[in-house]
């Protein structure tokens, strides 16, 4: 546990060979954190993996925290680690959210990067929160229609602002039935075929639900389509980008605009797969790349 200001604490861990190449790993959400399997895709005899729960996510505490929570905030936590771990330089890899924090990292350190491996490319760009929130309704018309149900109709024209005012309240009967709603409007169809509801965990219902809507109606803090204009900062580097066909929460558009930008980068679409990472094809292909990237740091 690493206490970063004076509200929040930040869970870490290291995992694979100290003396392995230093690698970054970024979970997505914001809010959802780290799982055992997250470790799962770098080879440990030759990977030196620090992985940590962002403010507010998994053990960090407080959970579903929005106070001192911003992408700045985060991007001088992940410093902070490199800084205590001794780590000059290291790869970054992150889905999701995750790609959006690596992407911001990166152009704020171009210095401290030795390559990215991205999945389920989410820019944080209005259209894409838009596509989130309303855009279910054109593949998942009745996982919509549950999500927007307890909302009124004369507050259905901005189901964020609604959200927010709810997830937000201090009023525990209030607040939770909104964070779960938004948890299981997004969980339900992460993968491409339905999967098995997972046991609720308010942990991660409180975290997701807050952080996500906070950091969507914020914009996630970047200025208009930031990421992309600022991509010449990093576009020296090696990027592998992962993206399911048919990733209904960050649509390959996102993953196209990024691969367009960045002269060099090599995009991985998988033919039969959503949003998750551990979807087979997609969970393969980002073991590839960490294998790729290790076997070309080894005659570097």
């Amino acid at each position: 546990m690493l206490a970063v200001d004076e509200l929040h604490t930040i869970y870490w861990e290291e995992v694979g060979n100290p003396d392995g190449i230093p690698v970054i790993f970024l979970h997505g959400g914001p809010g959802a954190g780290l799982s055992p399997a997250h470790r799962r895709f770098f080879d440990p005899e030759q990977y030196r993996v620090i992985l940590f729960d962002q403010r507010g996510a998994g053990k960090s505490t407080p959970v579903g925290e929005c106070r001192n929570n911003t992408t700045q905030l985060l991007i001088e936590d992940i410093e902070r680690l490199r800084v205590m771990a001794g780590i000059e330089q290291w790869l970054v890899f992150g889905g999701s959210w995750g790609s959006t924090l690596a992407l911001a990292y990166g152009e704020a350190h171009p210095e401290r990067c030795l390559g990215f491996v991205l999945r389920g490319i989410f820019l944080c760009t209005q259209q894409e929160i838009d596509w989130f929130l309303d855009g279910a309704q054109w593949f998942h018309p009745e996982i919509h229609a549950e999500f927007i149900a307890p909302i009124p109709e004369a507050e259905r024209g901005n189901l964020l602002q609604a959200y927010v005012q709810r997830i937000m309240s201090d009023d525990p009967a209030v607040h939770w039935p909104a964070v779960r709603a938004w948890s299981r409007f997004e969980g339900r169809r992460v993968f491409l075929l339905p999967q098995p509801d997972d046991a609720p965990s308010d942990a991660l219902d409180l975290g997701i639900g807050r952080l996500e809507s906070h950091y969507m109606a914020n914009l996630g803090f970047f200025s208009d389509d930031q990421l992309v204009r600022n991509v010449s900062r990093i576009a020296h580097l090696p990027v592998a980008i992962v993206q399911g066909r048919y990733d209904v929460i960050c649509p390959p558009v996102s993953a196209w605009r990024l691969h367009q930008a960045w002269p060099g980068s090599v995009l991985h679409m998988i033919p039969d797969a959503g949003h998750a990472a551990m979807e087979k094809g997609i969970a393969q292909a980002l073991v590839t790349a960490t294998e790729q990237f290790k076997r070309k740091r080894a005659f570097a």
